[in-house]
């Protein structure tokens, strides 16, 4: 859950950040008020409050008994006997809890070492309880394939734990757009609509007095994270027409990873955010918040580790005492667990109307997600097969994978010009919650209809829109990939020239 930031304004506002139209370009008029930015108002406090611990505090305390009892068990320590469920709620609770502690550690760090550093490998520390739960399933899944043959399934028969990989994957990719992307639009439109009566202007409007449909606006610097963004999904478009998904295509989607952390480790330099708990962090002394920072890390890394493996058993556990689906419980559940500290961060950023920093955290994490997450399970099973073979994909996860693949087009179509309004917002929600009344309504021979048929409006919005808006596409393409950050972000490379490096902050 890598979370960048743009570069201050120079002259104290954040000119990135404007709650405005999302899809029209405003022009000068003399009876049309200009556009007023939010930096315009007075800004929220970022700097460390009174309580800013206790968030913190929580989250190593829920924590802590999934962490036992996982200790308990590799100990052999005689742990008690609980109902699957139970284990399920302590496992899960650790994950979210350690996964918030990765995360206001990794966004302190952010104070102590250079803009690549913390794009490459903090970036990949913070998702690390995401990671935890598909490795378990890839590793056990690369495991039945050796015992048991290409078709994944043991003797005792159910969902097969290749099939369970895919559904965590595509579980995960799908709840970031449909309900981050949508959240974030959502939560500070409701935001402007309660303090406009505080902050007079911050609302732009026609000059019949009707209001324009008002969204989040990216810099043109975010070009970056929507070109490598679209190369990934323009790739994964082609894995539902697989049989497995190989170590070729890993090697590729990893390469573009490497490419889109190379690319944005050239951007200037700047001061990170930092809010509650990692403004908390960052406010202490030099040694003393390295010594935390590493602290949390270790911590966080211990608990994950103890626990990953049995949550997963336990989910799997409980959707066969319980006669839920194993697949649902994995597609849903534990990604909730691993996305929560990136939702619930990305959501205190639209509440405060930083909703560049919200929606550019959800979309690096999509690029995170679609690439290296994507590329590293299949290497993840063919060192736990003991063998070359790409992880399967049956029929059914062809479509789950094809509805992801769809959705990012769609999320796309709609970013393609740097911008998402509050209809495109609910749009995107809607969709993504539909296909669940569809499964309910359908029976149960016809499962994968409503995939396919959510699939094809992606795809056919996406196709209008892309048409559509295919001159900023072709733009906003150019400018990720070729466009240097100098000009991409002028403000803040020249200020960067003109400050020395910031070895560390007291």
């Amino acid at each position: 859950m890598p979370i960048t930031r743009p570069a201050p304004h120079p002259a104290g506002g954040r000119a990135d950040e404007t709650f405005g139209p999302s899809s029209v370009r405003l022009r000068e008029h003399p009876r049309e008020p200009k556009e007023v930015r939010l930096s315009e108002a007075p800004p929220p406090p970022t700097r460390t409050r009174p309580g800013g611990w206790l968030p913190l505090v929580l989250a190593l305390a829920i924590a802590v008994p999934g962490a036992l009892l996982g200790a308990g068990e590799l100990l052999h320590a005689g742990v008690p006997e609980l109902a699957p469920w139970l284990q399920a709620v302590l496992f899960g609770s650790a994950v979210i809890g350690a996964a918030f502690a990765l995360a206001w550690a990794a966004e302190a760090a952010q104070l102590d070492v250079s803009a690549s550093l913390a794009i490459g490998v903090l970036a990949l520390i913070a998702v690390l309880p995401e990671y935890a739960v598909g490795f378990v399933f890839a590793w056990k899944g690369g495991n039945d394939v050796e015992r048991y043959g290409a078709s994944c399934v043991g003797p005792g028969g159910g969902e097969s734990n290749c099939s369970l990989v895919l559904a965590n994957m595509t579980g995960a990719n799908r709840l970031l757009i449909g309900v981050g992307w949508a959240l974030v639009v959502l939560i500070a439109w409701r935001r402007m609509r309660s303090s406009r009566r505080h902050h007079r202007g911050t609302l732009v409007a026609t000059s019949g007095g009707e209001t324009r449909r008002y969204g989040i606006r990216l810099p043109r610097s975010k070009a970056v994270e929507f070109s490598y963004l679209a190369l990934a999904a323009a790739y994964c478009l082609t894995l539902p027409l697989k049989r497995t998904i190989t170590l070729v295509d890993a090697v590729i989607l990893v390469a573009i990873f490497v490419a889109y952390t190379l690319r944005i480790s050239k951007a200037p330099a700047s001061e990170p955010d930092l809010l509650g708990p990692s403004a908390a962090i960052g406010a202490l002394s030099r040694r003393a918040r390295r010594l935390t920072v590493a602290a949390l890390f270790l911590f966080a890394a211990a608990v994950i580790l103890l626990v990953a493996e049995h949550f997963a058993e336990s989910l799997v556990s409980t959707g066969r005492e319980l006669g839920v689906s194993e697949f649902f419980l994995v597609q849903w559940v534990a990604p909730i667990a691993s996305e929560a500290p990136e939702l619930l961060v990305a959501g205190l950023y639209a509440w405060q109307l930083k909703t560049s920093d919200a929606l550019t955290a959800l979309v690096s994490s999509k690029v995170n997600q679609w690439t290296l997450l994507v590329g590293t399970l299949p290497l993840v099973f063919a060192i736990s097969s003991g063998s070359f073979h790409g992880l399967p994909i049956a029929p059914a996860q062809r479509e789950e994978i094809l509805l992801t693949a769809a959705q990012t087009v769609f999320a796309l179509a709609i970013l393609s010009d740097l911008g998402i309004s509050v209809r495109e917002a609910l749009a995107l929600f809607v969709l993504f919650a539909a296909q669940f009344p569809l499964r309910a309504l359908i029976p149960e021979s016809a499962y994968g209809i409503e995939l396919i048929s959510l699939s094809a409006m992606y795809l056919a919005f996406g196709l209008v829109l892309i048409v559509r808006h295919h001159r900023k596409l072709a733009l906003r393409l150019r400018d990720g990939f070729r466009t240097p950050y100098s000009v991409l972000e002028p403000e803040a490379s020249e200020q960067a020239e003109h400050e020395p490096a910031r070895a560390g902050t007291s």
